[in-house]
């Protein structure tokens, strides 16, 4: 009756079961995986924003295949100042970007515009479990290669060549990572770059979380033209604290004639979806306008919560905090007694806290916990206080480690 390619593993886990049950009984919740801007205390523009999305042009039907041209422009305005992995700076064409209904939909595309069925990407690890599921609905596979932590976390270049075969069609990289926060750095972009080039392979580049940084430094975009084929995506969700609005966008680049005739099949395949709503492109000139503000707000929330925990780590115990260099989460290094789920699931049972168990983001092995950095202070504070207690209760202190 189904297919195959929809052959997922639907009953839940301990974990799950774990935190049902807990919600069941109508039980205090401290969520520290809450990722949701619109429930976290962010104060929006509201009035800007109903002006724009109430704009009278959203009666007519005018579609765009890749998108309307002035949210285009607003895009391309977007990159303005910006640099890239090989120097290059400027104005990104309008004409070289495709607008989505958000970046699950982007992915969509270009898996299906770069892969033949079988066919391979691959994908950083620890990384978002989505990928695999997107690639499973295109039916190609995913190839995992690790980012190495030492004092900060690096591509392992020599895992990543070694997992590429004939059908690795796209390596993917997400700048910064979600969860590490770790940006890549120039010189790997540059490196992944020219790999990709001599390879015939593409760069899917996810950027939605670049303008997240912890330093006050500006960096450095998939965007601009490189060696190799490039799509890199973005859109309001994060940039705007929006993901309601439900717009993101590809911006393509790279050689001329690969980059042209990629957007000439993407106009294509944009034409045959036609998934962007009208109101939401008319106002996403707006939407990205308004996020100078909105992002100062997010970045105060993770400055805050931040120094909180590291100011509760600070007090001893077996905890560490990895090192981040952007994004909305923290990885916490914790004692390996177990598997990362049934240690989730003790802090909910006995602290009624909420965190993500480092297996859900591929991590390679047990002791890694995942914490969100955007939850309410009020609520991320308690929540730090209850898990220092937990671990300082249940494990003898230690030395305070950098490394995992």
């Amino acid at each position: 009756m189904f297919a195959s390619r929809t052959n997922w593993p639907l009953g839940p886990n301990r974990f799950a079961t774990a935190l049902e049950e807990h919600r069941r009984r109508a039980r205090p919740l401290l969520d520290l995986t809450n990722s949701n801007p619109t429930t976290c205390g962010i104060c929006y523009p509201e009035e800007r924003l109903f002006a724009a999305l109430g704009d009278r042009r959203a009666l007519r039907y005018e579609p765009a295949s890749k998108g309307l041209h002035e949210a285009r422009i607003a895009i391309a305005d977007y990159y303005r100042h910006r640099t890239g992995f090989f120097g290059a700076a400027g104005e990104i064409d309008p004409e070289r970007i495709i607008i989505t209904s958000g970046t699950s939909e982007a992915y969509s595309y270009l898996f299906r515009l770069l892969c033949e069925v079988g066919d391979t990407v691959l994908v950083p690890a620890p990384g978002y479990p989505l990928f695999d599921y997107l690639a499973d609905l295109a039916d190609i596979r995913t190839s995992s290669y690790p980012l190495l932590y030492d004092q900060g976390w690096q591509m392992d270049f020599a895992r990543l060549e070694a997992t590429l075969r004939a059908g690795s069609k796209a390596a993917m990289v997400v700048h910064p990572n979600n969860p590490t926060g770790s940006y890549v750095k120039r010189e790997e972009g540059r490196k992944l770059a020219e790999l990709c080039a001599r390879r015939e392979m593409a760069i899917i580049a996810d950027e939605v979380f670049l303008d997240y940084a912890d330093d006050s430094g500006i960096h450095p975009t998939f965007a601009f033209d490189g060696p190799a084929l490039a799509f890199t995506l973005s859109g309001v969700s994060k940039v705007s604290l929006l993901p309601q609005m439900k717009l993101a966008w590809i911006v393509v680049s790279g050689p001329e004639m690969l980059a042209a005739a990629a957007v000439a099949r993407l106009e294509v395949i944009g034409d045959s979806y036609l998934s962007p709503s009208t109101p939401g492109q008319i106002a996403l000139p707006e939407m990205l306008a308004i996020r100078t503000n909105l992002q100062a707000q997010m970045r105060q929330r993770v400055c805050a919560n931040l120094a909180f925990l590291d100011a509760q780590l600070r007090k001893g115990g077996p905890v560490n905090r990895l090192k981040r260099e952007g994004g909305w989460y923290a990885v916490l290094r914790v004692p390996a007694t177990g598997s990362d789920e049934d240690l989730a699931v003790a802090l909910l049972e006995k602290c009624g806290v909420l965190v993500h168990p480092g297996h859900f983001f591929d991590f390679p092995r047990d002791g890694f916990l995942v914490v969100s950095l955007i939850v309410p202070e009020a609520d991320f504070q308690e929540g730090a206080r209850r898990l220092h207690r937990f671990f300082f209760t249940h494990n003898p202190p230690a030395t305070r480690e950098n490394s995992p």
